[in-house]
């Protein structure tokens, strides 16, 4: 019997159900946030029946009433029984990450897990297969790098910008901070999408000068449709591989050095390379349990370089 292995995992293999059955918690979230249920719930200052909150969604009763019953039992909502009829609400979790009106909302990640994410691994075998990405066989569109497909339409770039930014929503403020960046006075985030590093950057380290430099329909796109908070970050036109990159003491590539061939990441890290200003990465003290692994891998260093 192999070791890591119980025997009432063996008699019946209740992980092995879990893993398989995992599909339909992700798709009753995702529906849940598509349909609007969250919001609604969020702004309700009463528990919903579910005849009610299919009425406002323009679903079925039916499969309103599953639904509700379903993140009941994974514990995303609450119920209880007033005179007979079951009455809704969100849990606090609920309201804080999946619902769009609060601070900290996922939503924007969820929707894109939903209708671009989900679909795409659904054809995982063929990917294995061929070694190629697969959003011509699920969208239809030609099968190139990926960013010609999220760049193809502003609606499906403020997606993919949304969810970016929901990524620093749970973790920004941990990168910036698992070491003292305080003594860097000009920092710039390459490839900085909506700013929202950038922003807890500007808040952890208020004298320090902050700058997003990114292509410019993403530029334009961060400045119309997401928030800007009063931090004093800027924000810069340009592509980091053909343009000249504003001079630094510090230089941010976050979730950008997996997303492109070898070649082209040395080319980015050479340019970097000769414009950062000597200096040197400051140790880590004091930060037993560091946030850095998936988030902040540090490949290169001179000055000081961030990448992921």
């Amino acid at each position: 019997m192999a070791e890591h292995l119980s025997q009432s995992e063996l008699d019946y293999p209740f992980k092995l159900l879990e893993y398989f059955n995992g599909f339909r918690v992700s798709k009753m979230i995702f529906s849940a946030c598509e349909l609007g249920v969250f919001d609604l719930l969020l702004k309700s200052q009463d528990a919903l029946s579910a005849q009610h909150v299919a009425q406002e969604l323009g679903t079925s009763m039916d499969g309103m009433e599953r639904l509700l019953d379903a993140l009941v039992g994974i514990e995303i909502l609450e119920v209880e029984t007033a005179q007979g009829t079951a009455l809704y609400s969100s849990t606090d979790v609920a309201n804080l990450y999946l619902a769009k009106g609060s601070a900290k909302s996922l939503h924007d990640m969820i929707i894109y897990r939903s209708q671009t994410v989900y679909p795409l691994w659904n054809n995982l075998v063929d990917a294995i297969r061929s070694g190629r990405n697969q959003y011509e066989k699920t969208f239809g569109l030609p099968s190139g790098h990926f960013f010609q497909a999220i760049y193809r339409s502003e609606e499906e770039m403020l997606k993919f910008m949304g969810i970016m930014s929901c990524h620093w929503v749970l973790d920004g403020h941990d990168v910036v901070t698992a070491f003292d960046l305080s003594r860097f006075q000009k920092v710039v985030d390459l490839g900085g999408c909506t700013g929202a590093l950038a922003n807890e950057m500007a808040r952890a380290y208020p004298a320090s000068s902050v700058t997003v430099f990114d292509l410019p329909q993403v530029v334009e796109a961060a400045q119309k449709h997401f928030k800007q908070e009063d931090s004093g970050v800027t924000f810069q036109s340009g592509d980091f591989f053909s343009d000249e990159i504003p001079g630094a003491d510090l230089y941010v590539l976050a979730r950008v050095i997996h997303d492109w061939p070898e070649e082209k990441c040395l080319a980015l890290l050479k340019k970097v390379y000769e414009t950062c200003k000597p200096g040197e990465f400051p140790r880590n003290q004091g930060h037993p349990h560091t946030l850095i692994g998936q988030y902040l891998t540090l490949l290169h260093m001179c000055g000081a370089i961030f990448c992921n």
